[in-house]
């Protein structure tokens, strides 16, 4: 698998870019993915997506359906969209740390 160094850490992704584990997450991965994704700052909005996609994994071993994370958020899907702009699974769960999304998220 592919390695990514960043801020004096090394990440091992898959090739679409997620971290290999959900315990490898740390500050400097949403760093990383921040800058890929080209986000210039991190608003209180994203670490809100952030935190319901982690909390959620860790209940159920899954990411989020869209419609769970809106509802859970209280965020219209196109809010979202426009925080993450490659999208829920792409970009706000690659962010989390959580596994790339097998179906729709």
């Amino acid at each position: 698998m592919p390695q990514v160094e960043f801020m004096g850490k090394t990440f091992t992704i898959d090739e679409d870019g997620f971290i290999d584990s959900f315990e490898n997450w740390c500050e400097e991965w949403v760093q990383w993915v921040k800058k890929e994704e080209g986000i210039d700052e991190l608003s209180d909005e994203h670490k809100k997506v952030i935190e319901v996609l982690q909390d959620y994994y860790k209940k159920n071993g899954i990411a989020p359906m869209v419609r769970v994370l809106s509802k859970v958020t209280g965020f219209k899907l196109k809010h979202i969209y426009e925080l993450f702009p490659s999208g829920p699974g792409k970009g706000a769960c690659k962010m989390a740390g959580l596994p790339k999304p097998t179906g729709c998220v």
